[in-house]
């Protein structure tokens, strides 16, 4: 299977879960996925194959400095490794504002944007998420 292709069904597997989390939150089979993080368990076994054979192709990988950086995401599975790692934390993160929400009671209709936000943008959506919550514990006291 070609780095291509793998990256094709990461984003697959990603795509139905963001859909569930966003419109269907409290259904079961979504509540079973993110409670047993299914999605976020197949990414890192995706994850840690690529990341291995980036590895084992280029050496170690430099994070050191900005151009160190830029030249990895010139090697296709190291590529490939980072594009899954974002996709498997951008999701952990919805997974935790959902678990987070049981509590908080945000209604969907904010809780939507954040979703998409972090699906999209990651920080930007954590950032409103806590934007939101922290507004809610403000007026709740």
């Amino acid at each position: 299977m070609t780095p291509t292709e793998v990256f094709s069904i990461a984003g697959m597997l990603t795509m139905p879960m963001w859909i569930l989390m966003i419109f269907l939150p409290k259904w079961s089979v979504t509540r079973f996925l993110i409670d047993f993080k299914i999605i976020p368990l197949l990414l890192s076994v995706i994850y840690a194959i690529y990341i291995f054979i980036a590895i084992r192709e280029g050496g170690m990988m430099d994070f050191g400095s900005l151009g160190s950086v830029m030249e990895l995401f010139t090697v296709e599975n190291a590529v490939l490794a980072g594009s899954v790692h974002y996709l498997a934390f951008d999701l952990l993160i919805g997974m935790w504002m959902l678990d987070l929400n049981k509590k908080l009671n945000i209604h969907q209709v904010l809780m939507a944007p954040c979703l998409f936000g972090t699906f999209m943008f990651g920080p930007i959506g954590f950032l409103l998420f806590m934007i939101i919550k922290t507004t809610k514990s403000i007026q709740e006291k």
